[in-house]
């Protein structure tokens, strides 16, 4: 082959490699299984997250609490447990749970934002430390809405970007 040829080649092979690693990187730098978890950590207990919001979202408390539960089951090596003995302890609420108008168009309101935001505390049997922390979330929504039709639409979202932000706070020390 002649050296012109290889001279070419060279800056494809070169950001074929850049764009491999790059990508085997990403897919790395997601992973949050058993991050931030020592290996004398076993079993974690998550109480159920109560509703000490303003106004109560029935199925709110109940959905989160489970949907927690089986994310921390499902992408850690933690086992679940009841008892008090558990290695680490979860136990929260939620804190708000309010609209507010977010957007305005011709002197009226266009667009709500349900805010929404829980309080968890993160109790560390082993090691003997205690973790405090807030996470909170808005979710806009049309303001021709009710309330209850927003919360329809929005409930899936508002359950999975809350239980992976608490998630990332617990594992990944956000």
């Amino acid at each position: 082959m002649p050296v012109t040829r290889k001279i070419f080649l060279l800056p494809f092979v070169a950001v074929f490699c850049v764009i491999a690693l790059t990508h085997s990187n990403c897919k790395v730098s997601y992973g949050l299984h058993d991050v931030s978890i020592p290996d004398s950590v076993k079993t974690v207990k998550v109480n159920f997250i109560e509703n000490k919001a303003r106004y109560v979202n029935p199925r709110l408390s109940p959905t989160l609490t489970d949907r927690l539960r089986q994310k921390i089951v499902g992408q850690t090596r933690l086992t679940q447990t009841n008892g008090d003995n558990a290695d680490w302890e979860i136990t929260g609420y939620v804190s708000d749970y309010s609209v507010s108008t977010s957007g305005i168009s011709q002197q009226q309101s266009s667009i709500n934002r349900l805010n929404v935001s829980v309080h968890i505390t993160l109790l560390k049997r082993k090691g003997n430390d205690q973790k405090e922390f807030d996470v909170s979330h808005p979710f806009d929504f049309p303001a021709n809405l009710t309330l209850q039709a927003a919360e329809s639409q929005l409930s899936d979202q508002i359950i999975r970007d809350m239980t992976d932000e608490i998630f990332n706070h617990i594992f990944s020390d956000w």
